[in-house]
């Protein structure tokens, strides 16, 4: 992964937030017509004039606790419930509302009417721009010593995967913090953010790769990973994967060239640096132009607890993924003597399956909030919308699982020497490849920190067992599987709230 996933309609993009996060307020209060106090027939209740004002939202409501999320949320408290209304408190006046207005459910919108309806064009082009970054791994496999070991591992092998886990949970944290002043329609402090938190972040992973030390040609890779790193997520979250995957290029025909004809060192760092140069540049051209346009005036910007719940929650996926990886090398290196984990020729088909599936799990996260929203409109009770996003993440769950496992058995096809992946192996492929969809898909609907605590214990379980000697699958299977029992009953009971989703 070179940046975070979309979980927004159109997000960095012009206009985008007003579009889709514009929160409904609660309508003015009519002004009453002069000599209006002569009419008998007004109603000295003021619930019938607020039923009046909101009976759209009463009348779409599947249960009281919508009405009142929304009350409290347009800044009413209980004791103007009390004074006003006459009721003792928000959930007492939204229930009397939920009364008095008959139901009107609207029936399904109409399709170009659904905010979540994603391009499954642009969700393959994000796809690529995911994957193809991995391509590099064969120009610079050379740069890396397989005679000389460190930590266990060819040298230099450490530091990239500290330096890549760094980087991951940084520029998680970087990408939510933009697309935060994004959803305020502050589009220049976004950039602002991006430009202050990229370098940063790139400095803080290549001195991490640079202290645990190893090749110079393997170090100097990782400060190029790590500079390209920021510039891709900056790239990503103003919108600009079109310009990101013309950055690849250089890379993407190197990879090509490698497996056709054997190209010097030479020409292999050039073709890399090609590819850093433009990333760096394009995404210096586009944060330039953001910085130059109108800013905005707010004094406070997103909260930062969030933020720091998805950085965490970046670390702790990138250790799962990198276990799945590097797990067979690192009990490898705990313990010599001990024989081949059973997984060790099915971890490169995997993580090309896991990477190349990103953009399919972006356009299944949009099908699951656009069948949720349907679910909102059609649903005629708190149980019945229950039941419909129930099996509406339980379809797209198994669909993003039989995809991976499709994309699995293809790469194994066509990898020189692969064994076909056993069944304990692919359960633990899936299992990993659901708790990552389902934490994502948490983190789109802002349930941050139950979702980083659970992959962040799993993650350092897996880390830990690894590191004692356990056998990597087996590791896998426990921990990954304790996350995704946890995370998807986790999904179902909190995402079957109707509020969840206003």
């Amino acid at each position: 992964m070179s940046g975070p996933l979309r979980l927004v309609p159109d997000e960095g993009t012009p206009g985008w937030a007003e579009e889709t996060m514009r929160l409904r307020t609660l309508p003015r209060r009519r002004q009453r017509p002069a000599g209006a106090d002569a009419h008998p027939d007004l109603s000295p209740d003021p619930l019938d004039e607020l039923a009046e004002r909101l009976a759209e939202l009463c009348a779409d409501a599947v249960h009281p606790y919508e009405i009142a999320a929304f009350l409290e949320s347009d800044g009413l408290t209980d004791e103007q419930a009390a004074l006003v209304y006459g009721r003792t408190d928000a959930f007492t006046l939204a229930e009397d509302l939920f009364a008095k207005v008959a139901r009107r459910y609207p029936g399904p919108a109409p399709a170009d009417s659904d905010p979540w309806r994603a391009d499954p064009w642009r969700c393959v082009l994000r796809g690529l721009v995911f994957a193809l970054p991995g391509l590099a791994y064969l120009l610079g496999a050379d740069l890396f010593s397989a005679h000389r070991h460190r930590f266990g591992l060819p040298s230099g092998m450490a530091a990239l995967a500290a330096a890549t886990l760094l980087s991951w949970a940084f520029n998680q944290a970087l990408a939510h913090r933009a697309y935060g002043w994004l959803s305020l329609t502050d589009r220049r402090s976004a950039a602002r953010t991006l430009a202050l938190g990229a370098p940063l972040g790139a400095l803080l992973a290549a001195s991490t790769g640079w202290i645990l030390g190893g090749p110079l040609a393997a170090l100097l890779f990782i400060i190029g990973q790590s500079v390209y790193l920021g510039a891709a997520t900056a790239l990503l979250v103003l919108g600009q994967e079109k310009l990101l995957l013309a950055a690849l290029g250089p890379a993407s025909l190197g990879a090509v060239l490698v497996l056709l004809v054997r190209l010097p060192g030479r020409a292999k760092a050039a073709i890399l640096l090609a590819t850093l140069a433009a990333a760096v540049g394009l995404a210096a051209w586009q944060l330039t132009r953001c910085l130059t346009g109108a800013g905005s005036a707010r004094a406070s910007g997103p909260r930062w607890s969030p933020t720091i719940a998805s950085g965490l929650f970046g670390l702790a996926v990138g250790t799962l993924t990198m276990i799945a990886g590097l797990g067979p090398s690192l009990h490898h290196a705990v313990r010599p003597a001990a024989p081949a984990s059973a997984g060790a020729g099915t971890t490169g088909p995997a993580l090309v399956a896991l990477t190349l599936s990103l953009g399919l799990a972006e356009w299944l996260l949009y099908r699951y909030r656009s069948l949720a929203t349907r679910a909102l409109r059609t649903s005629t009770s708190p149980a019945d919308f229950r039941r419909r996003t129930a099996l509406a993440l339980a379809g797209c769950l198994l669909g993003y699982l039989f995809a991976v496992t499709a994309v699995d058995y293809t790469a194994t096809a066509l990898w020189a020497a692969a064994p076909l992946i056993g069944p304990i192996q692919l359960t633990a492929l899936l299992l990993l490849a659901a708790t990552l969809w389902t934490a994502l898909l948490l983190q789109a609907l802002s349930i941050a920190w139950r979702t980083a605590g659970l992959c962040l214990a799993a993650a350092g379980f897996e880390i830990t067992a690894v590191l004692t000697g356990g056998d990597p699958i087996s590791i896998q299977l426990y921990g990954c599987g304790a996350a995704a029992a946890l995370l998807v009953p986790l999904a179902v009971v909190v995402l079957g709230r109707t509020t969840r989703h206003r």
